[in-house]
């Protein structure tokens, strides 16, 4: 875990061909102790670009699906399982995920989230350790151990799922609205609402 500095990755060398198609390590964001920490496959362009996860169009999507739920993405954590642009946005491979699984252990220990929301296929089958149909299993919550604990991981469909597909918009937003039932109450925009 030396090339890790609290929750962000500050080197490494793992993936040769990752190394060679970044620009640079994106690492999570979000309170290190937010009560929903939701993640992704790996960076895309936009997200390599500007080293943040889920921005771009998928994360307009996203931050849009949380107001409608009375969050911000500032009350939530976004990380993804690869912290690496795979070269031509292709999806990150077994050996890519096993290098990386580490630091998504660490990341999830330390942020201890309610709840884990894994955006899309890869991240599912990655931290459930099956086949998922995201689909049919959106807003399910399956009870998994990572790094010897036991923790709470909801399935949900990719936002750009809701872009290809618009019949997903439905199940994106009701999944999160029932991930926003595992928060505490205490996000800006709910306080806000309450005066």
């Amino acid at each position: 875990m030396e090339q890790m500095d609290g929750l962000d990755v500050v080197a490494c060398e793992r993936c040769e061909e990752l190394c060679a198609s970044r620009s640079r390590i994106v690492n999570g964001v979000g309170p290190a102790d937010a009560d929903l920490l939701f993640v992704g496959e790996a960076p895309g362009a936009n997200e390599d670009e500007q080293g943040e996860p889920f921005v771009g169009r998928s994360g307009d999507v996203l931050d849009d699906g949380l107001r409608e739920v009375g969050l911000d993405r500032g009350d939530v954590r976004i990380t993804n399982c690869v912290r690496c642009r795979p070269p031509d946005n292709r999806d990150p491979r077994k050996g890519e995920l096993a290098n990386c699984r580490e630091y998504l252990e660490a990341e999830i220990d330390r942020v201890d989230p309610e709840l884990v929301i894994t955006l899309g296929k890869v991240p599912a089958e990655h931290l459930l350790g099956r086949d998922v149909a995201v689909t049919g299993e959106a807003g399910d919550v399956v009870d998994v151990t990572v790094e010897g604990e036991p923790r709470r991981v909801m399935v949900c469909v990719h936002p750009a799922a809701t872009l290809y597909d618009p019949g997903q918009k439905e199940t994106f937003a009701s999944t999160l609205a029932k991930a926003a039932d595992f928060t505490d109450g205490e996000s800006g925009q709910r306080r806000l609402g309450d005066y």
